[in-house]
């Protein structure tokens, strides 16, 4: 198939990953196990199809409106921000970074193929990264926290669960999901635990971080206790919001993105062991999702400085808490390749980032990571690449054995 590498307008997928497949057999893939613990879909294609599954009827109603808004006849794609919220930010940088397949059809649009086009397109994708398993999560809902109408992201977000579990994710059992809990309502979020948490599809739960809810407070308590008792992880899935007031003074996207991303999940953090929650809930496993690495050592140095002075105000915990944050699980993308490998390496080893680090792509977003971030690194043994890569995730997950040889799956359209 030949076709030109890309237009500013038109990115034919196959094309952003054509080198990802040459390094997947050059590093020998197929003999390991690899999980991507973040990668998404654009449901943004799909609120036709999600909205029915809408419990509420007003809320039902004025989702159908968004959706048709000023259409003839077809749904419209460009929902989201009506749905969801708003999105500030050019990503794309007028087309200078390439975004695949969002916003118009591509090969796997017209693929003659009965599965949903949502999942066709992760598999393929899957296939020539060489991944194994694929945590996916949605992509505009990630601001849906921000949502004025906490019955809103209630019932999206209800109707998006019941959407990808019922209709998706039977598709095929490869790709998995942490069911996105409506973090501010308290009472639904365990609900939605309740509904979903037996399904074999379901690894987990997530919040998405761009929300100013306290994650200490009380009523989260049954939500955490239920999700401890089922022994699955809880996550949370970084974002930026540039109308946060202490961020709103940056002028450009490049900064938001270098600082939005962390700081959202620098707050929640904190607050989840200064408040000691990690002696509360001992056998619930925490993630923290697309913040990069760069944070976890400042953090480790700046609370424990802290903790050994004003060691009163958090009189739960009963040690460092660096040492907390040693039992906690990070997945790596946007993983800061410095130039200066030495700060790479004192971060794994303050992170024990052999066990507790996890890989993560965040395809098809414009900074997306390939497997080669791990494993090309030269200060880790091929055993830790091999965790890293996949074995961590496969013991949080509890996700069966076997390697599924991707790589003889792997083509062009």
């Amino acid at each position: 198939m030949s076709r030109e590498l890309y237009t500013r307008s038109n990115v034919w997928v196959e094309n952003t990953l054509s080198n990802a497949r040459e390094q997947a057999a050059d590093r020998g893939y197929d003999d390991f196990l690899i999980v991507d613990v973040d990668a998404h879909h654009y449901e943004n294609r799909a609120w036709a199809d999600i909205v029915p599954f809408m419990e509420d009827g007003p809320m039902k109603e004025w989702a159908h409106a968004q959706v048709y808004r000023g259409s003839t006849g077809g749904a419209s794609m460009n929902a989201s921000a009506a749905l969801t919220g708003v999105q500030i930010g050019n990503q794309e940088v007028g087309g200078r970074i390439v975004r695949a397949g969002r916003n118009f059809k591509d090969a796997v649009t017209e693929a003659d193929d009965e599965r949903h086009h949502d999942v066709v397109r992760m598999l393929w994708a899957m296939d020539n990264m060489g991944v194994d398993y694929t945590v996916m999560f949605p992509t505009p809902m990630l601001n849906l926290g921000m949502h004025p109408q906490i019955e809103a992201e209630v019932s999206l977000a209800r109707a998006y669960n019941r959407w990808l579990t019922q209709v998706l994710l039977p598709q095929d059992d490869r790709i998995k999901t942490m069911i996105y809990l409506p973090f501010n309502d308290p009472k639904a979020a365990l609900e939605f635990v309740e509904e979903f948490g037996a399904l074999d599809s379901v690894v987990g739960f997530m919040v998405t971080s761009v929300r100013n809810r306290m994650v200490h407070h009380n009523d989260y308590a049954p939500v955490y206790s239920a999700i401890q008792d089922l022994g699955k992880p809880l996550a949370f899935h970084a974002a930026y919001n540039w109308n946060e007031p202490n961020l709103a003074q940056l002028n450009k996207f490049i900064s938001i993105h270098a600082l939005g991303f962390t700081t959202s999940n620098m707050v929640h953090l904190t607050n989840w062991i200064i408040n000691g929650l990690p002696e509360r809930f001992p056998d619930l496993d925490v993630l923290w999702i697309e913040s990069g690495l760069a944070w976890i050592p400042f953090m480790m140095q700046r609370l424990d400085n802290e903790y050994m002075m004003r060691t009163s105000e958090a009189p739960l915990l009963k040690k460092l808490p660096s040492e907390y944050m040693r039992d906690m699980y990070f997945s790596t993308q946007p993983m800061e390749l410095h130039h200066n490998e030495k700060a790479l390496e004192v971060t794994f080893e303050m992170m024990d980032a052999p066990n507790r680090l996890l890989f993560s792509s965040d395809y098809p977003h414009w900074d997306y990571d390939l497997p080669s971030t791990i494993y090309d690194r030269p200060t880790l043994s091929e055993e830790d690449k091999r965790k890293i890569l996949g074995g961590n995730a496969q013991r949080l997950f509890k996700l069966p054995d076997g390697v599924r040889k991707k790589l003889a799956r792997a083509t062009d359209w």
